[in-house]
């Protein structure tokens, strides 16, 4: 059976890395690459699935609802003011395989975990998705950072 990469679809660059979201810099994104007069780039393959989640995970699920998307998005807003607690870090874990299982070109979650540590930021959880794209297969690695402040 041919892969089909087209239907990984292609998309504009706004995050930069996709991979990992706590190494992002602003640099990277579309707001400061278009101040400093930086051109638009377009983002493919599993890099656009990479970004495409990490877009998801940080969309309050239901802002999308005036344009048509009422499903669009996650929950993990809901647990900004909570306590890093076991029983939060499942409620983010239930959040994230909600969000994920919304995209189409993912065909598994292959692994997930969301870890702590207290002693470095007390508000902060660590959500890693191991996931296998529909179409070629290919694994992405995805780690994205959550503040509960």
């Amino acid at each position: 059976m041919a892969i089909d990469l087209a239907r990984l679809g292609t998309d504009l660059h706004l995050l930069n890395p996709v991979d990992y979201g706590d190494d992002r810099t602003t640099a990277g994104d579309l707001r400061e690459g278009l101040r400093q007069g930086i051109d638009l780039a377009v983002i493919a393959g599993a890099d656009n699935i990479s970004q495409a989640l990490l877009l998801r995970l940080l969309t309050p699920r239901g802002a999308l609802e005036p344009l048509g998307h009422s499903t669009y998005g996650s929950r993990l807003h809901t647990l900004i003011g909570e306590h890093n607690t076991e029983a939060n870090r499942n409620r983010a874990r239930l959040y994230v395989l909600e969000a994920i299982a919304q995209e189409p070109r993912i065909r598994q979650v292959l692994a997930l975990s969301v870890t702590t540590n207290r002693s470095a930021n007390p508000t902060r959880i660590d959500i890693t998705i191991n996931a296998e794209v529909a179409e070629s297969g290919e694994v992405i690695n995805l780690v994205f950072p959550f503040f509960l402040e």
